[in-house]
């Protein structure tokens, strides 16, 4: 009887184990962000980093909000592209800045991030790629799909993500076992 317990146990780990792992790979697979590479680490070129990312995310917002996976992100930011690589350019000419931007949806490797309750894992993932000048400095980055950072506070809207819901769920619920 000892034997059967332990066994039942032993499959019942390695099934959870299983199940976990194919859940992180399947919800990592949901995820589109987005990762704007600055120029140098000058403080200008840091500085524009920033209001380039305050005005793409200002311009995506409306557009993503209405995505309902992220497939049509994907779709929808390649149909912006040359908007997004004009709003860029823009900006870094009205800054006196020599150089152009890029913009491209490439999977690329990630560090784990911290966004409020909900960690995204360390790992390979599609993204929008804005890379300015050299591409060299000091980055900025985010999720587009779940829209974790775009939300508009300006009108009290904040973005809800079901996944993010199910991942908050499946957590309290392992955590109280």
């Amino acid at each position: 009887m000892k034997k059967i317990c332990i066994t039942l146990l032993l499959l019942f780990i390695i099934s959870l184990t299983v199940a976990v792992s194919f859940n992180k790979s399947t919800l990592s697979a949901e995820y589109l962000r987005i990762h704007i590479r600055a120029n140098s680490n000058s403080q200008i070129d840091q500085s524009v980093k920033y209001e380039i990312k305050d005005k793409l995310v200002n311009y995506l917002t409306p557009y993503i909000a209405n995505c309902n996976n992220k497939q049509d992100a994907i779709s929808l930011l390649n149909e912006k592209r040359l908007t997004l690589i004009s709003i860029t350019d823009s900006v870094l000419k009205s800054k006196g800045l020599d150089y152009k931007s890029n913009v491209a949806i490439r999977n690329e490797k990630f560090p784990s991030r911290v966004y409020g309750e909900f960690t995204l894992e360390e790992g390979f993932y599609d993204a929008v790629i804005v890379e300015l000048g050299n591409a060299k400095g000091d980055n900025w980055w985010c999720v587009v799909y779940p829209p974790l950072c775009f939300t508009s506070n300006d009108c009290g809207v904040k973005y809800k993500s079901k996944i993010l819901e199910i991942i908050k769920e499946f957590k309290e619920k392992t955590s109280a076992r």
